[in-house]
This record gives structure tokens, sequence and C-alpha cells, in this order.
């Protein structure tokens, strides 16, 4: 009998985030999951706050097919999805939408209104080629929305008491909302908003779910910054050039020798005379 040396349970879960095709593909099968349905729908609600406010003619949501309605309460002229999985895992896409790699957005610059990175910095090895690639294609005054993992909140205290570090998406690098923001400084963004959400525990169990849903309402008055999720909303500053006032005194003129024209005797009419 032959026998097979196997990875490590351990390491095998470790290194799932070290490819990203099956990251992304993993990640949206975690979010099919009860409580990842849960999440999912929590998302859309905060992004029907936030979608209504922004306007222009473009928007690009790097997502997944199946969760294009959570896009739907945005009110600009076209909305349109980059599929980020690989083409093995994925039904074709609609007219709308395109394939693209979040590092090299097949976009042009100064050519977008609204992008949507929902959970896209988390397991991104380069989240900053992530973020100038935004930087890039949004026009000015143009918005940035990016939806993340907490790391402050009780999700991660749930997460180091299980265990769950190996498995999706509990392998990713959560990013804090403070650590995005100064990202997001360096390239010149300002945040205008943020929102935290979701402060049940991350747990597949149905009926406890529900009887701890009374925490969504308590956490949000109580301590908001400890949810599960959050939302930055990034506004793309225009750099503007003061003009310097002209001089408008006459320039001494040069004579032909070199030197510097002599002034002009300057004559005092004399005041008139009393008759």
């Amino acid at each position: 009998m032959r026998f097979r040396l196997k990875t490590p349970y351990s390491e095998r879960r470790a290194n799932r985030c070290d490819s990203a095709p099956m990251v992304w593909h993993e990640l949206f099968d975690w979010f099919d999951t009860y409580v990842g349905v849960q999440l999912v729908t929590t998302e859309k609600a905060v992004l029907d706050e936030i979608l209504p406010d922004l306007f222009g003619y473009y928007l690009v949501a790097l997502a997944h097919p199946r969760q294009a309605d959570r896009f739907a309460a945005s009110r600009v002229s076209r909305c349109i999805l980059m599929n980020i999985c690989a083409q093995d895992y994925l039904p074709p896409l609609e007219p709308s939408g395109f394939r693209g790699d979040v590092h090299r957005l097949a976009l042009q610059t100064d050519s977008i209104d609204v992008l949507v990175l929902p959970h896209i910095l988390e397991f991104s090895r380069q989240p900053h080629e992530v973020l100038r690639e935004a930087e890039r294609v949004l026009i000015a005054e143009g918005h940035v929305v990016i939806l993340g993992f907490n790391p402050l909140s009780f999700w991660m205290l749930w997460r180091l008491a299980l265990g769950w570090r190996g498995a999706v998406p509990w392998c990713g690098t959560f990013r804090s909302v403070s650590q995005v923001r100064d990202w997001l400084a360096l390239l010149g963004f300002d945040v205008v908003a943020r929102h935290y959400y979701f402060f049940r525990p991350p747990i597949q169990n149905r009926s406890i779910l529900r009887k701890l849903g009374f925490l969504e309402k308590l956490g949000q008055r109580l301590w908001p910054i400890f949810g599960g999720g959050y939302a930055i909303v990034a506004k793309k500053r225009v750099v503007t050039l003061t003009p310097l006032r002209p001089r408008w005194g006459r320039r001494k003129r040069l004579v032909p020798a070199g030197l510097v024209e002599p002034m002009k005797p300057h004559h005092k009419e004399p005041y008139e005379q009393d008759r």
C-alpha cells in the first residue's frame, strides 16, 4: 500500500489566501452561507443609504454577478459590474459587466464617478495598488465606497476564540478604518462618511442569530465602532492652483547701452494764483 504525504490541515487552510482567484471564489461562497447572507443583506441596507447621494454617469462595482442587486439603489446613469473571479468558476457575464484584475483596472483614467470596493482590500496582496487604481480611474470629486471587515470588532474576538484564522474570510488581512483613512489621505481623498454595521457574532446557527437580533440596535447606540463590518465613503480632492496677482506696473526699459533708462523729470503744475 502506498501512502501519500498530505499537507497538514491547518497549513492547507492558512494557504488559501495565497491564490487570489480561489480566495474570491471561496469568499463569495461564504457569502452564500446563512451568516454570510445576513451580512450581505445588512450591507445592502447600508449601501441603500449611501448610494442615492452619489451622482454621476458611471458606477463600477468589483463584486460577484450574484450580488449585483446590492447596488440597485444607485442613481448613477449606468452601473457596471466588474467580475473579479476566475473564468473557470463563474457563468458568462451579462452585457453590462466585464472581468478584470483589481490591481489593474481596465478603465480609462478620470472616467468613473463612483467606485465600490466590497471586501477587496482584505484579500489583496497589494492594497495600496488597488487604491492607486481607484484614484486613477475616478474623476475629480468622484467617490470611492469601501466595505471591509472590522479588526476592532467582536468578530475578531470570536475568530481568535475558535481558531478560524485559516478559513475564508478569516485568512484575510483586515484593515482598520484609521489605516484605510490614512492611505486614502495620502492619495488625495477626503473621508466624508463612515458606517459600522452587524454586531452579532459570525455563527451559522439560525435560531441564535435571530435571538441576538437586538444587538444591532444596541450596538449602534452603545458601541458603534465595534461592528463586524464598516463602510467608508471618500471623495477625490481637486487640486486647485492659486493664481498670482499680475503686476501691472510698467517695467523699466533698457537703453541700447544696457543701462537703465533714467527717469524723466516730473514737473509739478504750479497752483493757480489768486486773481
